[in-house]
């Protein structure tokens, strides 16, 4: 029997094609390729994706007078009208076996340009409504992960380090993806980057940037290694939205108690 093809999508947000981000979306590219898969990447840069919401985007509003985002995402779904680039990088994700965000992180969260692709492509209606998310999501079925780079060590990005717990940094965005369906692999983090390309020699820069791109490329031969970061599911809410009493917690961000005891 003749093994169906794989497909990968990379939705990249760094302004210069010639940054560490970008060779990181190429290296995926090539280590999935090699792979037998198929690879497509939005560069959200080079396609001048626009990341504000706007009234301007919908042609057919339902409310001209009031611009209300659901319910003119809703409208747009049910009647086929979603804006034309939106409805192309939903077509990209729909036809995906596994999507990598690649981005680096400022100011402890995406740049903006990602979180607008998020707020505009995660529509209202096509992608998620109350009835489809979580385990009944649009893309179950699908993986998705994050690949950022970071500026400083692994050391401060450790649940004492002085930048904060990359685990918890990044549970927002992970979340997203969950919500819409995806099951989502760990993520992966380039420690060092711009600070250590700013600050450290040319030649210990060279050393570190290939040892990532080496371990980035490994990592992805090995997909079937890399762990799922569990969610909670539909089902361990209650009526009320919160989590039952019965029911896993997985993150300080979901949990039953409401103090959390620091030390």
């Amino acid at each position: 029997m003749k093994e169906i093809a794989m497909h990968a999508h990379i939705v990249l947000a760094h302004p210069e094609p010639q940054s560490y981000n970008a060779h990181l979306a190429a290296t995926a590219r090539h280590a999935l390729e090699a792979q037998g898969w198929s690879v497509s990447i939005s560069d959200l840069y080079q396609l001048d994706f626009d990341p504000c919401e706007r009234a301007s985007h919908y042609v057919e509003r339902i409310a001209p007078q009031k611009f209300d985002v659901q319910s003119e995402q809703r409208h747009a779904s049910g009647g086929g009208t979603i804006p034309a680039d939106v409805a192309s990088e939903i077509a990209l994700l729909e036809k995906a076996d596994l999507v990598i965000l690649q981005y680096p992180m400022w100011w402890h969260l995406p740049p903006a340009i990602l979180k607008g692709w998020m707020d505009r492509v995660f529509i209202y209606g096509d992608v998620y409504t109350s009835k489809q998310r979580f385990e009944h999501g649009r893309f179950v079925g699908r993986r998705a992960m994050i690949s950022v780079t970071v500026g400083t060590s692994e050391a401060t990005y450790a649940h004492n380090g002085r930048s904060g717990d990359i685990d918890l940094l990044l549970w927002p965005i992970n979340f997203s993806l969950a919500y819409v369906g995806f099951e989502v692999l760990n993520h992966f983090v380039a420690y060092g980057v711009e600070a250590g390309l700013r600050y450290s020699d040319s030649a210990t820069v060279d050393a570190r940037l290939a040892k990532i791109t080496t371990e980035w490329s490994s990592l992805l031969h090995n997909l079937d290694s890399i762990p799922s970061i569990p969610f909670n599911k539909m089902a361990h809410w209650g009526a009320d939205g919160l989590v039952t009493p019965d029911s896993p917690v997985y993150s300080p961000f979901i949990r039953r108690k409401r103090t959390l005891e620091l030390e």
